[in-house]
């Protein structure tokens, strides 16, 4: 039960205008206490955000990053003083309904992270995204899984609940959307308990964008191998294990 638990969940949001109510009004019927990040969203994200009295939101005055948004929320989950944190995407790829599985799976198994997969088993409304995303999210999930010593599905997956005594132990420097690898590094190091749970795989705009340089996808694989090879060589000494240590 986790009845006596409480738990926040966090969507990190950028320019959301067409999905934010929608999505919204799905979340707040699982989730008591909702947060949104507003990541300096530019097209009207954020008047609607203040037309809400039913969820809290703490807004970035300029867009700094999907990690940088994650943070804000880790932050403020540990300031406020919940059980759990669990973190939902905003353009409607996951499934609001699953907020309770995610935070149960995290309360009954005594996992640090439960993470979403959507590769761990397949769904009957499964709408796979471009291959060449894909075959990034399989290389790198592999190249984690040799480095880390998990056994990971999916390492790219926004939808997961943490317990709070964990977050504790993060220290969080990459703002883009590389983040969550940084996350995989700092969990090896401390000995975080990882668990999957698997989610439906919904892609609902193939025109969706990255932006910039790394809509490339030689150049993203790049910034992927980049961002785990420097959270290696910072972790500290007592994680000797992993520090150091190269892909790609």
């Amino acid at each position: 039960m986790i009845n006596d638990k409480r738990f926040l969940t966090a969507l990190p949001v950028f320019n959301e205008v067409d999905t934010v109510d929608a999505v919204l009004n799905e979340v707040t019927w699982y989730s008591h206490d909702v947060l949104v990040v507003d990541d300096g969203s530019s097209d009207g994200t954020g008047s609607r955000l203040k037309q809400r009295s039913d969820v809290s939101v703490v807004t970035h005055p300029h867009n700094r990053g999907y990690g940088a948004a994650l943070t804000t929320a880790f932050g403020y989950a540990i300031e406020n003083g919940y059980d759990y944190l669990v973190t939902i995407d905003c353009d409607g790829q996951h499934e609001p309904q699953r907020i309770r599985q995610f935070v149960t799976a995290c309360h009954q198994s005594g996992a640090d992270i439960v993470s979403g997969s959507r590769y761990l088993k397949s769904f009957d409304a499964d709408t796979p995204p471009p291959e060449e995303r894909r075959k990034i999210n399989h290389e790198i999930t592999k190249s984690l899984n040799e480095i880390l010593d998990f056994q990971l599905t999916d390492t790219f997956c926004g939808f997961k609940a943490y317990a709070i005594e964990a977050l504790k132990k993060l220290n969080i420097s990459e703002t883009g959307y590389a983040m969550p690898l940084e996350l995989w590094v700092q969990a090896a190091c401390h000995n975080l308990r990882v668990q999957e749970l698997a989610v439906p795989l919904i892609y609902l705009d193939e025109t969706r964008t990255f932006g910039g340089q790394l809509d490339d996808g030689n150049t993203r694989l790049n910034y992927y191998y980049n961002v785990i090879n420097r959270a290696m060589k910072a972790l500290p000494s007592d994680c000797e294990k992993y520090r150091g240590q190269r892909v790609g």
